[in-house]
């Protein structure tokens, strides 16, 4: 048997040594994801919305522990990661509240005379590969509103949260889940490959990076299998002449440094309209620099560790190739000594196309600011990204900032706010982001079959 190790981002030191799953484990908990979801389609609503609630209800209950495995498996600041569990326990108890209403059936009066309804009806296993970041609430918006659907869950998470994984398992499993509704797999991801081929597992959701989700697009394709994927971002936030500074900096600060930049939709991009960017980037630059790091258990901590070393030095080369090449370092960019896996709050200028901070996905605390002369040149630079997520807008010219709205090239747009995952609101993006959205009703009905029947 394989083994594998978690490792501290706070001190480099092993955490725990874990066992992986065998080929033939990971058979049976397919076979026991199949054979359960015969009963559970069939099982009634309430049982289903039932389940949900107690959910929600012992992650609430069980918050200190599942907190504290976020904060030392991924080094999350404790109030931060209490947060997460607030958010995952929500997204629980909304589908207990409103599922029965989502799922209500849909009648349809045909123009050519008689009656149909369309049906929202489970499809069977589906299987979820989660990432790191956001370990449970990730989670959450995955396998709530599938498990409101009658589908069954194969849940393949980071293997460097594993604690936490084996957490969110107990919690379902006490909270009344039948044997085989959800099963937590503990596998490396070469594993994937064969369980999307395999003709029982009818879909498949990954978050996670650009490149992983090329590998799961074509592997599901191949076998004509649904797949949602919620990838990589470089989110413009975009602040105009007119905009409230106040509230535009306090959110720019959190939106780029909370959980040490390590959020697909973080603040990546700031797009800053000429008028006001020296005042911007002065007061930027200082609130950057209050942003202390330490153990994220300690509640004075804004920011702990980056989740991995490996995390740590892609963006310290990112950084690297950006100043080598002209860009202006203004604070941060230097990896200090000590054990952990440390970056400071960053912030860079005069960031170029031939830079890789220009294109690439900045996952850490980093922030790019860019100057721009205009409403038309705020929008070009934004939109000048693969990437299409998440995005900002700050100006109290409500017209103006529905019509960039319109104008910009990407999923979610907050106006004079921040994205922030709500359970009633759909989650994705567009170009290199991702397929599909998730949450709200819309998140039920990725991996639903929307089944037409004809009454007359």
């Amino acid at each position: 048997m394989q083994t594998f190790n978690t490792i501290s981002p706070l001190t480099g030191e092993v955490l725990a040594e874990y066992t992986q799953m065998t080929d033939e484990q990971a058979r049976e908990a397919l076979t026991r994801a199949t054979d359960a979801y015969r009963d559970w389609t069939r099982a009634k609503v309430d049982d289903r919305l039932a389940l949900l609630a107690r959910i929600g209800e012992l992650h609430r209950e069980r918050g200190d522990e599942l907190a504290e495995a976020v904060a030392v498996e991924m080094g999350k600041p404790i109030a931060q990661a209490k947060g997460e569990v607030a958010l995952s326990a929500s997204i629980y108890e909304y589908y207990a509240k409103a599922g029965a209403e989502i799922l209500a059936d849909e009648h349809i009066e045909v123009a050519a005379g008689g009656r149909a309804l369309v049906r929202t009806s489970s499809t069977g296993p589906i299987l979820g590969v989660m990432p790191w970041n956001f370990p449970l609430y990730q989670v959450a918006r995955f396998v709530a509103p599938n498990l409101l659907l009658g589908n069954t869950i194969l849940l393949k998470h980071a293997s460097s949260c594993t604690n936490t994984a084996r957490l969110i398992d107990a919690i379902i499993q006490d909270a009344g889940s039948p044997k085989g509704v959800y099963e937590n797999l503990i596998l490396s991801s070469s594993h994937i490959g064969a369980l999307i081929a395999d003709p029982r597992v009818r879909g498949v959701s990954l978050t996670g990076s650009e490149g992983a989700g090329q590998s799961v697009a074509a592997q599901a394709g191949r076998h004509l299998k649904k797949c949602v994927l919620e990838l990589g971002g470089s989110d413009p936030f975009i602040v105009l002449s007119d905009a409230d500074l106040d509230l535009a900096l306090d959110l720019a600060e959190t939106g780029r440094f909370n959980n040490a930049g390590q959020s697909c939709t973080a603040s990546k991009r700031m797009i800053i309209h000429a008028d006001v960017w020296d005042e911007f980037l002065t007061r930027f630059v200082e609130r950057a620099a209050a942003w202390n790091t330490g153990d994220p258990l300690d509640r004075s901590t804004r920011m702990g560790p980056m989740a991995s070393e490996a995390g740590r030095r892609e963006i310290a080369e990112q950084v690297e190739d950006a100043v080598s090449k002209g860009a202006t370092l203004h604070v941060g960019g230097i990896i200090p000594e000590g054990p952990g896996a440390f970056y400071p709050a960053t912030v860079l200028t005069d960031v170029t196309p031939n830079m890789r901070a220009y294109s690439e996905e900045l996952f850490g605390p980093v922030a790019v600011l860019i100057k721009v002369g205009s409403v038309d040149e705020a929008i070009e630079v934004a939109n000048n990204s693969r990437f299409g997520l998440g995005s900002a807008v700050f100006t109290r010219d409500e017209a103006l900032a529905a019509d960039i709205a319109d104008r910009l090239e990407v999923g979610m747009v907050g106006l004079n706010t921040l994205i922030r995952s709500q359970p009633d609101l759909p989650f994705g993006g567009v170009k290199a982001s991702g397929i599909g959205r998730e949450l709200g009703r819309l998140g039920v009905d990725e991996f639903a079959n929307k089944k037409m029947i004809r009454l007359s």
